[in-house]
């Protein structure tokens, strides 16, 4: 299984979101062909009701622990509660 599609099944098993894009922007950066190093995350998800974004962003990574692991370098998260979803 890609880290790509790793990534986007745990966080759909962790927050369920509403809202879930996964962006591989490795092709952005100066490394080889086909890589999975630098991902986008756009999540709406109500676990991130009550949280601030350090404690969002915390979250995220500790379901991403594995995939981390493997060689993602850069993480970029865009996480919002339905609410703020809606007022964007």
């Amino acid at each position: 299984m890609s880290l790509h599609s790793q990534i986007e099944a745990l966080l759909t098993e962790h927050f369920s979101p509403e809202v879930l894009s996964v962006e591989n922007e490795s092709h952005q950066h100066a490394v080889p062909p086909n890589s999975e190093t630098h991902f986008k995350v756009v999540m709406v998800a109500g676990a991130f009701e009550g949280k601030r974004r350090v404690g969002r962003h915390q979250a995220v990574y500790g379901a991403l622990d594995e995939p981390l692991k493997q060689g993602v370098h850069a993480l970029t998260l865009h996480l919002y509660t339905p609410d703020e979803w809606q007022s964007r």
